[in-house]
């Protein structure tokens, strides 16, 4: 699977842009002009009254990011200064800049003085609003707090009272003393927000336009930003109904769909990404089902000593490396990373669907070694790979794999990715080198997204191909061994409802697997890539021939919230499915799932039938788990996602 765009290619200069509200500025003393650290700044959200809050850095700057477009005022309080706010209208495309001077407490005085004082706040409050007519919305004038006072021309003002004479001269007082100096920042440097950037970045790669419509990309920024740190916390929580009803409640054949007729968590992720002085690493723990489906399909742990698969289970992501100033970037990275094949994210909450066809669904969501991510311009990158092979935690035989990503999106509203692999030798104990293509484009064809009707369209399509040779099988068949090879595709349509609040997604694909090499295996007693099956064999000229198709309603009232509703039809050319008798044996798993099993539940002591038939007592004393041709099913759930 895929994340087509991952947030870590974006750290430090290569980070993507947020799509989300911004507002930045500068505290200034209004007199010297002077930048002024340590100043306390409130964004106030009109509309909702819900408060964020920063502090000024020792340039005087401040940023709030991932702000919810609409109208807010900014305050800006320092000791020893008076406060001073300003309205600003923040809109989702396009960053806005508000500078708040701030005015020394006057010292104590006359009466006089203070209605000096005042006036002089009055007409500078007039000017102030004049200029704002005169300046776009994007600029907002700061006003210092003072009584509010009517716009309008000096020459047409209402003539002021008059002041009443003056009081006698005081005694002389003693000098004030001087301003304190600046407070030190409250929060310190690298915790603080990134500055603001330009408002159009044509630096940054791919932040040239919003591509949070893709299919695999998510739609929300991160919530929080700093310096060196930006989390990403992620939920996915679901209930599953197989038609099929299984009595075990197993599901199988996907990367998705485990268990029927429960509310299950699917993945509970915490972490983000670090970056500092160009020194990049990201961490995304991983606990959930997905803790324990994703680990079963890896057969290369079976190679030597160690539990690689607890070593990694709980991480999804977990890579460390280095940011060079190099065109639009260069980023070299080892660790494990979020595999790009197949187009949907492995991440759910990033998807138009849930369930992804088989393209997707069967091909890898991880890969194991050094990632190197080349931006020549801002619309393009090339990622080689090298690394230990086919969706693995480590090698399966002699060879390393090798591969590589080409992103290129020349327009918004258009993306193409191709991702190539070969060398690798990914059949465990068996000396077969696999070469494997997949290849997307998405394409929005229409995008109104004030609508209140539909406001986008979009769609995209994905082929893979590829084979084994090598240990008795061939790319084509014939004399020198049957053939082992994959063929697929899965197209997909998106329309957006209501300003994006809706999404309905309608699609499918196929897949052909002779040899079944990239055919998950179903958990049959507890079977998975290492000890395989034999109730569902992988022998050299097995057939799997499947097809699917989906409709997804999805409901978004945040950027960090989706609901959905989802109904699939998977069939197979060969029994798949789990049926109403389920896969489980007779009092649950024996431990031996490389054995037939009795009818007792017992392990039969033989892998072929005959032998199984024998040891267990004859005819009709080996147990078959319910295995179907077709797969209904109806889901909904709630992803999250900061």
């Amino acid at each position: 699977m895929t994340a087509l765009c991952c947030a870590s290619a974006m750290i430090g200069p290569a980070r993507a842009q947020n799509t989300a509200g911004l507002i930045g500025g500068i505290t200034r003393d209004s007199a010297s002009g002077k930048p002024l650290a340590g100043a306390q700044i409130v964004a106030h959200n009109l509309r909702r009254g819900a408060d964020r809050a920063t502090v000024s850095n020792a340039e005087g700057l401040f940023a709030f990011t991932n702000l919810e477009p609409g109208a807010y005022e900014l305050a800006a309080t320092k000791n020893g200064f008076q406060k001073s706010s300003a309205n600003v209208e923040v809109a989702a495309d396009r960053p806005a800049r508000v500078d708040l001077p701030l005015r020394l407490e006057p010292p104590a005085g006359t009466e006089r003085e203070r209605q000096l004082l005042d006036r002089i706040d009055r007409l500078e409050a007039r000017l102030a609003a004049m200029e704002a007519k005169e300046t776009r919305p994007l600029v907002a004038s700061a006003e210092p707090a003072a009584a509010p006072a009517p716009v309008a021309v000096a020459a047409t003002a209402a003539p002021e009272a008059p002041l009443p004479p003056p009081a006698p001269a005081p005694a002389a007082s003693p000098a004030p003393a001087p301003p304190a100096p600046p407070d030190p920042p409250l929060i310190p440097e690298p915790l603080q927000a990134p500055p603001p950037g330009p408002a159009v970045d044509n630096d940054t790669p791919f932040a040239f336009g919003d591509f949070s419509w893709l299919n695999g990309n998510p739609r929300s920024a991160p919530l929080l930003d700093t310096k060196w740190f930006t989390p990403e916390v992620r939920f996915d929580t679901h209930f599953m109904t197989d038609f099929n009803q299984p009595r075990d409640h197993t599901m199988g054949g996907a990367t998705e769909s485990f268990r029927s007729g429960e509310i299950q968590v699917e993945q509970i992720s915490v972490g983000g990404d670090f970056h500092w002085q160009n020194v990049r690493g990201r961490v995304l723990y991983m606990a959930g089902l997905f803790a324990t489906t994703t680990p079963r399909n890896d057969a290369s742990t079976g190679v030597g000593q160690w539990n690689l698969r607890d070593a990694y289970r709980y991480v999804s992501e977990a890579y460390g490396g280095y940011h060079f100033d190099v065109n639009h970037g260069l980023n070299v990275d080892a660790g494990i990373f979020v595999s790009y094949i197949g187009l949907f994210s492995y991440y759910n909450f990033d998807n138009w669907a849930y369930q992804p066809s088989f393209v997707s669904s069967n091909t890898p969501w991880f890969f194991n070694g050094i990632r190197i991510q080349w931006f020549p311009t801002n619309k393009l990158k090339i990622e080689p790979w090298i690394i230990n092979g086919w969706q693995s935690y480590a090698r399966f035989n002699g060879r390393h794999g090798f591969g590589g990503q080409i992103l290129w999106r020349p327009k918004e509203w258009l993306s193409f990715v191709f991702n190539n692999y070969g060398n690798g030798e990914d059949t465990l104990g068996v000396r077969r080198s696999r070469l494997h293509t997949d290849d997307s484009v998405e394409l929005r064809y229409f995008n109104k997204p004030n609508n209140t009707g539909i406001s986008k369209m979009a769609f995209s399509f994905t082929m893979d191909a590829g084979c084994e040779y090598g240990g008795g099988v061939t790319c084509r068949g014939g004399q020198d061994g049957p053939q082992q090879s994959f063929f697929g595709w899965m197209l997909y349509n998106r329309l957006w409802f209501h300003k994006d609040l809706f999404a309905l997604t309608t699609g499918g694909g196929k897949m052909n697997n002779p040899g079944r090499y990239l055919t998950l295996l179903p958990p049959i007693n507890g079977a998975d890539a290492i000890s395989g099956s034999p109730y569902f064999t992988y022998n050299p000229g097995d057939q799997a021939k499947m097809w699917d198709a989906s409709i997804s309603l999805q409901w978004m009232p945040r950027k960090y919230i989706t609901w959905w509703l989802e109904g699939v039809y998977r069939h197979s050319n060969v029994p798949y499915w789990s049926g109403r008798g389920g896969i489980t044996p007779p009092g649950g798993n024996n431990g031996v799932p490389t054995q037939f099993v009795c009818a007792t539940g017992a392990a039969s002591g033989a892998n072929d039938l005959a032998t199984a038939y024998t040891n267990c007592g004859g005819p009709g004393t080996v147990w078959f788990p319910d295995l179907r041709r077709g797969q209904a099913s109806l889901s909904a759930g709630v992803l999250v996602k900061f």
